[in-house]
């Protein structure tokens, strides 16, 4: 009645007499319902026939071929007049099956005419004599499937939160397939499936106060990406239609999600085991109704092929409003955690900002990609918005989530064993950006470790790898994917530059998007792994956890002597030295020379090359740790490391010259060696020093002088501790410690440096081998590496029985079980061999010693050249 009245009001408006307003009343097919179907009411399909075919006739409902318009006007034929097949009939009949728009041409009507008798003829309903009520089902099928957007509710809305779209002011449509977004011209915005919401929510608004007009009520559309809110002022019905379909669906629905583990009794083989994430198939004449109404179901697991009952619980299982089977991309979204889920909010239109100002590929790939490949024919079914507009050929520098068969660039096609490693590399993107499913984990490195290892070692594969990043990043509508994109992008970046050419290209690309939170330093990167050089390692696990947890910034702790440590921002482009430096310039050191990084690394500690990238060597040094030691049962062992900072190379070493070096690390590095009595000490100079270790320890507290006979491992060498009783070490100490009032715990340190500086063995590192080769020597040597060369050592009596200067050593090789070292002529030198597992160490050491000496030595050449030029 109350369209009625406003008929009356507008004829009233037109100035005619409101009793006289005429007005018909239509009965109509206005949309769909998603398990519609034809067959279960023959009344409504009649009905439903004769709006399409009149609205084909009126041009309301179009087709997109001639092909189809001819088959529905052979099916209108076929009801009206069966077999019974007459060209003047045909004739005759054409100007009421076909629009008018159509037939305005001489020899139109005949055109058409021939091709609805050709589609009669060869049509499946004459062949197999089928009854007009079916032919009339189709049509509504044909219908239900073609035009969803014709056979939907509009509403106006406005939107208040959610994600990103061009406009507030937008139209929903809601219909058989799902809800959509559009703006006034008709351009979809946003398209959401069943499968996808959740739950669809109002808000009443509040009673009117003042004489003040409440707002419109709002509506929160809630979906596994996220929620979205809109003001409306039918939201009430938008909320009951979109209702009544989720519910409808979910109780004919045979498919369901697992949200939780479930693991079945192990007493009972009947019982359905599944994780998270799998897809659940209803059997036995089940359906949702049956999941609904609680209790158990019995279904049959996608993933492992397994039948059994699980629980329908809503906290096990989520019942998916769908008829048909899920893909793997929407099953992706209930594995996600929930902060992904709330990311993937932005996923359907990360990019509608206008693409003008996003600079992209295409240009590029007109000149150096290979050419475009046709794409295949959309399968048949249901045609959706998208696949519509979709063009006939690939946009080879557009985001696809179809795999290539070839290689982007032209020029990595003439190496065929470079084809397979790039469209390997572009399915592992694919897995790691969701595009694909992977059985790989996306946390661990395997992915990435698949994506970067060959481009590291091959040029060419370099700037292919490049452009699939940005390929994958442009017109990427899945927040996630794009998110995962960057990701990638942003490891790549630290890694490698493309070539000169590619470089430009791929700058404009990242400048233009500075939007996003990566892009910046991904130039910042970029710039410095062009100045560093190409790293030779794919990304270390630490980078990769790094950027997944959207941090760009990392910081390693490190660790130090006098057990403190310190956190420090390393970058993939960081070499050993730099970090040398910083760390030097962090605790005030006065210079970083004879310093190095150690890795330590389940019983290993190594020294870090000083031109290696951090990441790199740490990389290196983990994977030949796992290959060292093979995994058990299958399963790999995980190897955390620590990192250390030491004095390595004691060339330049004076007490008291650094006080921060020596309070640091001289100290805390020169105690151990001096109380595992590697150095020739007296037992008066132990006397003097555990007098110092101990006001190093206890500064003036004079009350622990009496627990001396309980740490005299802690004071004095292990060889001299029986020299005396434990009340002489006692006694004799307190005495020193007497002598040295006024010192400070610090002084204490570097009084016990400067003591044992005098000794020739003072910054040594000491290795307990085991000789044969030599009969002038014991079988049991002390090897003590510092400044003044090889120091061969009685271990009994601690002399010194030869020192072979670094000069004198021209060759030298190390094992897992030796070291061995040629001192002299290559030929006719003294050779010695050692058993020892620390021949690793002996070899890193020299090689760092000799390459210092010889530095040095050239540093001085250089700086005599430059003397006598000024002169």
């Amino acid at each position: 009645m109350d369209a009625i009245s406003q008929c009356e009001q507008y004829a009233k408006e037109q100035g005619a007499q409101e009793r006289n307003a005429p007005f018909r009343l239509f009965f109509r097919k206005e949309i769909f319902t998603p398990w519609h179907d034809p067959t279960e009411d023959a009344v409504a399909t009649n009905l439903i026939y004769q709006q399409v075919v009149r609205g084909i006739k009126f041009r309301e409902y179009r087709c997109a071929k001639d092909e189809d318009l001819a088959m529905i006007a052979a099916q209108q034929y076929f009801v009206d007049f069966g077999n019974d097949m007459n060209r003047d009939r045909v004739l005759a009949l054409i100007p009421q099956y076909i629009p008018d728009n159509q037939l305005t041409r001489d020899g139109q009507v005949e055109h058409w005419t021939q091709l609805l008798m050709a589609a009669y003829q060869k049509s499946y309903f004459v062949r197999e004599k089928s009854a007009p009520l079916t032919v009339k089902q189709d049509i509504v099928s044909y219908s239900k499937f073609t035009w969803p957007l014709l056979f939907s509710r509009f509403y106006e809305a406005f939107r208040l939160d959610g994600p990103h779209l061009p406009k507030n002011d937008v139209i929903m449509a809601v219909n058989w397939t799902g809800v959509y977004v559009v703006d006034d011209e008709e351009q979809v915005l946003l398209e959401l499936t069943y499968p996808e919401i959740t739950n669809i929510v109002t808000v009443r608004p509040d009673q009117p106060t003042n004489g003040v007009k409440a707002q419109a009520t709002q509506f929160s559309l809630k979906t596994i990406r996220g929620d979205f809110s809109f003001r409306s002022t039918n939201a009430e019905d938008i909320q009951e239609l979109i209702a009544f379909f989720l519910d409808g669906l979910k109780r004919k629905s045979k498919y369901c999600v697992a949200i939780q583990d479930f693991k079945a009794p192990v007493e009972s083989a009947s019982y359905l085991s599944f994780v998270k994430g799998d897809l659940i198939v209803l059997e036995n004449n089940t359906t949702g109704e049956t999941l609904l109404s609680g209790g158990w179901c019995y279904g049959r697991c996608e993933r492992t092929g397994k039948v059994g009952d699980f629980t329908g619980s809503p906290d096990c299982v989520y019942l998916l409003p769908t008829l048909t089977k899920p893909g793997p991309e929407l099953l992706q979204l209930f594995t996600m955690d929930l902060v992904d889920r709330i990311a993937l909010t932005n996923s359907t239109h990360s990019q509608d900002t206008p693409q003008a100002k996003y600079y992209t590929l295409e240009t590029y790939a007109a000149e150096h990609f290979r050419p475009a490949t046709k794409k295949g024919t959309v399968m048949g079914g249901l045609s959706t918005l998208t696949s519509v507009r979709k063009k006939d050929k690939d946009e080879l520098w557009k985001h696809t989530r179809e795999p290539i068969k070839l290689p982007l660039l032209k020029k990595i096609q003439i190496k065929d064993e470079l084809n397979q490693e790039a469209c390997f590399a572009f399915q592992s993107i694919m897995k790691y950006m969701g595009d694909l499913p992977s059985k790989k984990s996306r946390v661990s490195n395997e992915l990435t470790d698949q994506i970067f290892e060959k481009a590291l070692k091959e040029d060419l594969l370099k700037d292919e790898l490049y452009c699939q990043l940005m390929k994958q990043l442009t017109d990427n509508r899945s927040r996630i994917g794009e998110d995962r994109g960057w990701e990638l992008l942003w490891l790549a970046t630290g890694l490698f530059a493309p070539s000169e050419n590619l470089l430009k290209e791929c700058m404009q690309f990242l400048r233009s998007r500075q939007r996003h939170q990566i892009a910046l330093d991904c130039v910042n990167r970029l710039q410095k792994t062009k100045k560093a050089g190409t790293r030779k390692f794919p990304p270390h696990q630490v980078e990769v956890e790094a950027i997944q947890h959207k941090t760009t910034q990392i910081f390693h702790k490190v660790y130090f002597p006098d057990d403190t440590d310190e956190a420090f921002e390393v970058d993939s482009s960081t070499k050993a030295k730099d970090f040398c430096h910083n760390i030097s310039h962090r605790l005030n050191l006065r210079s970083s020379e004879g310093f190095s990084l150690f890795v330590k690394i389940a019983d290993k500690v190594i020294s870090v090359p000083e031109n290696d990238f951090f990441f790199d060597f740490v990389r290196h040094l983990t994977d030949w740790i796992k290959k060292a030691k093979p995994s058990r049962e299958g399963i790999i062992p995980q190897f955390t490391y620590q990192v250390f900072f030491m004095k390595k190379l004691w060339t330049n070493t004076v007490p008291g010259r650094d006080r921060q070096a020596d309070l640091i690390f001289h100290y805390h590095q020169e105690l151990p060696k001096y109380l595992r009595a590697f150095h020739d000490a007296k037992k008066e100079d132990a006397v003097k020093l555990a007098a110092l270790i101990y006001r190093a320890k206890f500064g003036e507290n004079k009350n622990d002088l009496q627990n001396v006979p309980n740490m005299l491992k802690d004071l004095v060498p292990l060889d001299l501790i029986r020299s005396q009783s434990a009340s002489d070490w006692k006694r004799a100490v307190a005495a020193a410690f007497s002598g040295d009032t006024g010192l400070t715990e610090d002084e204490a340190k570097v009084a016990f440096l400067k003591y044992i500086y005098k000794w020739a063995t003072f910054g040594s590192a000491f290795f307990e081998v085991r000789q044969t080769t030599d009969s002038n020597y014991p079988e049991r040597l002390l090897l003590a590496i510092n400044k003044n060369g090889v120091n061969l050592i009685d271990p009994t009596t601690k002399k010194i029985l030869d020192v072979h200067p670094f000069t004198r050593i021209s060759n030298w090789s190390s094992g897992n079980t030796f070291f061995h070292m040629t001192i002299g002529n290559l030929v006719r030198g003294t050779k010695l061999l050692c058993e020892t597992s620390l021949g690793y160490k002996i070899d890193d050491l020299l090689t760092s010693y000799i390459g210092l000496m010889l530095a040095q030595m050239n540093k001085q050449r250089g700086g005599t050249r430059t003397l006598r030029s000024e002169e």
